[in-house]
């Protein structure tokens, strides 16, 4: 059983001991010092915060104690049910809320759960204000309201629907170029949210679609990880032919990987590459990757005459760099877009209809498209911790390795890169699992897949 506290919210196992999982008491206990920390910034009014939640088996039991601290903190909450994380992150912002938490663990597997605390604008909190929301918790000097100021709750199940309007509304989605092309997807929406919004978006676009793994069950069909070892299923459906694209999400659907028409990965790194090329291709401006993403955004951003930034590994980390050099488009390799002109979240339907609007315009198959693109291939491996594993020692150990490496240019704003000039490697502790990641580019995979490993066995040395 694990429990994994951070400034990005807390995540972990149902059922078990308090303290080593997630359970209800420190579901009360953190969503109480996130409270204390929004309260702070609100001056003659009841706070207001949005919850929803994805598809997980204990999504309503997390729910349900979530609310009933807010609640007894004194706060009003607007519960919009089912709901993706982009939806959760804009309804904030719809409702004039004063913050918002999205219970979701993401892309773990089903006895995972998780909180992921927003601010007043439907953004993750700053490292600053993470921190904050821990130390509240760890002091635990809450003080709850008394019965005549108890918080209000409301449900309001129209923001898939508003969150839908939105991307149609986006100046770069050409509804009408999508609907004359008359696309038929297949989707896997891996039993989450994802099946009950994205259907409505594809009706929205004139898109026919088959959905797989469509209930809303959190029951997971498979790993949810959108990574082709887990997407045999719709691999193998789209090799079948009559489709012209596969969609993948994971269970909150800020994550989106393509699959294209002759079922072979469209590759979950250049889910970002493409939708930035479409959007280069029309706005031009700079991009954002984190320091795990492959090189050919920074190809992608120098061919239409942009600048290429790299942040640390972290949405609200991409985010913010994406505000200093005014990125018009940016996001993770991880199969996650973000574009300011909605909001600066991930949001995988903000993806697809860019996508799909770049299809559209090309008048191309999505295997075409992708060979246009510089060709990497990333390795991702991962280094299983234990409570004895000194995370920070091997860190700087592999960055002296290097040091005097005059082929090398180090990096460690996030963990340690190594950056050659024609691969990469980069190790870095996760914020989400008890694992070191260990990811690497190359040409091919082969190679880029020896280099982690390479990497790896100097750890395991240590």
């Amino acid at each position: 059983m694990t429990l994994i506290k951070s400034i990005s919210g807390i995540r972990g196992t149902i059922g078990g001991p308090t303290g080593d999982t997630l359970n209800p008491l420190d579901i009360v206990k953190f969503t109480t010092a996130y409270a204390q920390f929004i309260g702070k910034t609100v001056k003659d009014k009841k706070p207001l915060i949005v919850v929803g939640r994805d598809g997980r088996i204990s999504g309503l039991m997390v729910r349900n104690v979530v609310v009933g601290t807010l609640m007894g903190m004194g706060y009003d909450v607007i519960d919009i049910g089912y709901a993706t994380t982009p939806t959760t992150e804009l309804a904030v912002r719809m409702a004039g809320a004063d913050g918002g938490i999205i219970i979701t663990a993401s892309h773990n597997p089903r006895q995972w759960n998780a909180l992921k605390l927003l601010n007043s604008e439907g953004e993750f909190l700053t490292a600053a204000d993470g921190a904050e929301v821990l130390a509240n918790a760890e002091a635990e000097n809450f003080n709850y309201a008394e019965v005549d100021k108890l918080g209000t709750l409301t449900i309001d199940d129209s923001f898939n629907q508003r969150h839908i309007d939105s991307v149609l509304q986006l100046k770069l989605v050409d509804v009408e170029a999508i609907k004359k092309r008359q696309f038929r997807v297949c989707v896997d929406t891996i039993n989450s949210v994802g099946g009950i919004i994205l259907p409505d978006l594809f009706k929205a676009l004139g898109v026919d679609y088959e959905i797989l793994n469509g209930d809303c069950t959190g029951d997971f069909a498979h790993n949810p990880e959108p990574l082709e070892k887990n997407l045999h299923g719709i691999m193998g459906k789209m090799k079948q032919g009559g489709f012209d694209l596969g969609i993948v999400v994971d269970p909150d659907v800020d994550r989106l990987a393509f699959i294209c028409e002759d079922g072979k990965m469209f590759g979950e790194e250049y889910t970002l590459v493409s939708v930035a090329d479409y959007v280069l291709s029309h706005t031009k401006g700079n991009t954002v990757s984190n320091l795990s993403s492959t090189r050919a955004l920074r190809d992608v951003t120098e061919k239409h005459g942009g600048q290429y930034t790299a942040a640390a590994v972290g949405e609200v980390n991409v985010t913010t760099k994406m505000k200093e050099v005014g990125a018009v488009i940016g996001g993770e390799g991880n199969g996650g877009v973000i574009y300011p002109e909605s909001h600066y979240g991930r949001d995988a339907l903000v993806g697809i209809a860019l996508f799909l609007s770049s299809l559209a315009q090309k008048g191309c198959t999505v295997s075409e498209l992708r060979s246009t693109f510089p060709d990497y291939q990333i390795a991702k491996n991962r280094i299983d911790l234990t409570p004895e594993t000194d995370v920070d020692a091997i860190l700087v150990k592999v960055k002296e390795m290097f040091a005097k490496d005059n082929s090398a240019v180090v990096n460690d704003i996030d963990g340690v890169k190594i950056d050659f000039p024609d691969r990469w490697v980069h190790l870095r502790k996760s914020n989400t699992e008890p694992i070191i990641r260990v990811y690497s580019e190359a040409q091919t995979m082969e190679l880029a897949d020896d280099l982690g490993k390479q990497l790896m066995q100097v750890v395991y040395g240590m």
